[in-house]
């Protein structure tokens, strides 16, 4: 199945430094905070959670310019935070500032 796909907008709240991959590819971590209103077996509820999130490459090079407390929509696929761990991540592939 090819189906992972995730859209959320937040604000930022927390950016590393951008690093390097042992073959040199770029990459940054960072975390999104998400408040919304969502309709729920027919009640509104109201949402709130902060999203781990990962971006590689040129995407990691724009993600590191731009300011704590930015809000954004990204877009991407869920996968494990790392080789070890079995924390979800959202492994961004689109970056719109709003």
């Amino acid at each position: 199945m090819n189906c992972n796909q995730t859209v959320i907008c937040g604000k930022i709240v927390r950016i590393d430094s951008l690093r390097y991959t042992p073959v040199g590819k770029a990459v940054i971590e960072f975390e999104i905070s998400h408040t919304s209103k969502q309709i729920e077996a027919s009640i509104q509820r109201q949402v709130a959670c902060e999203v781990f999130a990962v971006a590689l490459a040129d995407m990691a090079k724009k993600i590191c310019d731009i300011e704590i407390g930015s809000f954004v929509k990204l877009t991407g696929f869920l996968a494990k935070r790392n080789k070890i761990s079995s924390q979800l991540a959202l492994h961004v592939t689109q970056i719109d500032i709003l």
